[in-house]
């Protein structure tokens, strides 16, 4: 792009030129643009100089337009209706935009969250494309950098610098979508319901089995991994899977104990016998927050996607 010479071209001549291409006429263009003949036909002088064509020829029956002219009036409206509208206030019409936005999502988020604004979300803007994508390491990253519009990840509330879940990088804002604790998954015949229903059930006892993990970000460790190491006790993890559906699956047909949060439990249980059991001592709440950039924080479209996502998941949950 040469800023130097659109510098020099005055963008109301433009403006002359699609009316005279219109009219193809001198005097009816100066009476549409409230212009005097004479200062019309300067304008149109200017233009010529401007793009080296004489654009239009006079005949009796008025203003032809040069070939050049021609190919110009094919690009003209278009072209003067982008800077009209460069020229408006920010808005998003969601009935009509054909806009691209893309959440990264926590796997878990998929079962739990999306059926929850999916659908209000494109009922009233059907032509909104949506592209959802799995929260990664470099998720947070790619929010920076404005290759993301938002995130849907986990938070835990459980204080370790080693975590740096409730520090958030530069410019990401946030804003709480639900709490969240965490809970026990076994399969129907496992062990621990019988000792459970003795009464023995505590840290202890939890310890004593073997469990299952589902790697987040790269983390084999939770939080809970992190509380349970300060007490000087480990869980004995033999089995990581990437996701929970995995985990549900392999809980289902093991004596692997799952930690998980419980809004996943019913979407495990809807495809395995499974059983949820409290977990066995007190540990800190965790919660689902969408992230997004500050940049974005007034942008008509990224505010009306974030209130919509927001507002479903309150209602959804609240019912």
């Amino acid at each position: 792009m040469n800023i130097d010479k659109l510098m020099r071209i005055d963008l109301n001549l433009l403006v002359v030129l699609q009316v005279l291409l219109e009219e193809e006429s001198v005097t009816r263009a100066a009476v549409r643009l409230n212009l005097s003949q004479s200062a019309l036909s300067k304008s149109l002088n200017r233009l010529r100089i401007s793009l080296q064509d004489p654009l239009f020829s006079r005949t009796a029956h008025g203003l032809k337009p040069t070939a050049h002219a021609l190919q110009l009036q094919q690009k003209l409206p278009s072209l003067l209706q982008n800077l009209y509208q460069l020229t408006q206030a920010p808005r998003f019409d969601p009935s009509s935009s054909d806009r691209h936005f893309s959440i990264s999502m926590l796997e878990s988020a998929y079962a739990t969250l999306l059926p929850y604004f999916i659908g209000p979300l494109l009922k009233q803007a059907s032509h909104v494309h949506l592209d959802i994508l799995s929260w990664m390491e470099n998720s947070m990253q790619s929010l920076q950098q404005g290759k993301v519009d938002f995130g849907i990840t986990g938070i835990d509330f459980y204080d370790d610098p080693r975590l740096k879940t409730e520090i958030l990088p530069d410019g990401i804002a946030h804003t709480i979508l639900f709490h969240d604790q965490q809970t026990c998954l076994v399969n129907e015949n496992h062990p621990v319901l019988e000792s459970i229903k003795k009464g023995h059930w505590d840290i202890d006892s939890y310890l004593q089995y073997n469990h299952i993990q589902v790697s987040c970000e790269g983390n084999k460790w939770w939080a809970i991994d992190y509380f349970l190491e300060k007490q000087g006790k480990q869980r004995n993890i033999i089995s990581t899977l990437p996701d929970f559906y995995g985990g549900a699956s392999v809980c289902a047909h093991s004596d692997l104990i799952f930690t998980l949060p419980s809004s996943f439990v019913p979407h495990a249980q809807k495809l395995y016998p499974l059983k949820q059991i409290p977990l066995p001592f007190s540990f800190s709440e965790m919660a689902y927050v969408l992230l997004w950039h500050q940049r974005n924080s007034d942008e008509p479209g990224h505010k009306w996607i974030r209130e919509m996502i927001c507002n479903s998941v309150a209602n959804a949950i609240d019912k």
